[in-house]
């Protein structure tokens, strides 16, 4: 009898770096629950190509900077799959408008902290008390947390101060949550991305393609979603065992320290 698929959750899964993850754990194995924004109507071609890969995929409509919904999303994985082995916090928002720090609102600010910081940090705690349950009740039970986040952790922009500072929160939930599920087996990592081409960055291509020509990169090109989504894919693998808390950087050799 074959044993029961590893599930996941990959929030903001249905597109950009989001899908190009989801893509690579149903090349994997897993059956997918993905959660977004969108209708279910407006992604059913992705979810059809990703049952293409021979798993089970589930859209749940899911706002995960509310509290009610995160519940609701992890019930309706509940009822899907009866288990989850692995979360991929993904969703995340850019400022609506760049402003200066002089002028940047506190609205947005409140706004990016929900979406950025709040809402995977208690979806992860949420997530935790389940995967520890589960380690009584589900024969080799493997959890993994993968929380995605930006070079803009440590890289300041002063037109969008509000991402870097949820970004770099989410890196310390990363940590906090790495060792606070450490005795129970639980990995919790960080895949942190440099330029990635998608929805939330082809406003400013050209911008960031003539960086990319002035050498900002080291290896001269945009990320992709399939970039991230191998390293993903790494982590659930369970090939970094002893790594923990680990930031994974996957930015071209963006942040490296040149002269």
């Amino acid at each position: 009898m074959n044993a029961p698929k590893r599930s996941a959750l990959i929030t903001g899964g249905s597109r950009g770096i989001g899908l190009g993850i989801a893509r690579a754990l149903a090349a994997e194995g897993l059956n997918l629950a993905i959660c977004g924004l969108r209708p279910s109507t407006e992604v059913r071609g992705v979810v059809e190509d990703l049952r293409n890969s021979g798993v089970d995929v589930q859209y749940i409509q899911a706002d995960v900077s509310s509290r009610e919904q995160r519940a609701a999303l992890l019930e309706a994985v509940e009822d899907a799959y009866g288990r989850l082995d692995v979360l991929v916090n993904n969703a995340g928002a850019a400022p609506l408008v760049r402003a200066d720090l002089l002028d940047a609102t506190e609205e947005c600010f409140e706004r990016l902290v929900r979406i950025n910081v709040q809402g995977p940090h208690f979806l992860t705690q949420a997530a935790a008390r389940w995967m520890i349950a589960q380690k009584d009740t589900v024969e080799g039970f493997r959890g993994c947390i993968v929380n995605i986040g930006s070079v803009s952790a440590t890289v300041v922009s002063i037109n969008r101060g509000e991402y870097c500072i949820t970004k770099a929160g989410l890196a310390m939930s990363t940590r906090l949550w790495a060792v606070r599920l450490a005795p129970f087996g639980i990995p919790v990592y960080e895949v942190r991305p440099g330029i990635v081409l998608t929805d939330m960055t082809r406003p400013v291509q050209d911008r960031y393609q003539k960086l990319l020509e002035e050498g900002l990169v080291p290896q001269g090109r945009f990320g992709t979603p399939e970039d991230v989504g191998r390293a993903v894919a790494m982590l659930v693998r369970g090939e970094l065992p002893y790594s923990t808390g680990s930031v994974i950087l996957v930015d071209g050799g963006m942040t490296l320290d040149r002269l």
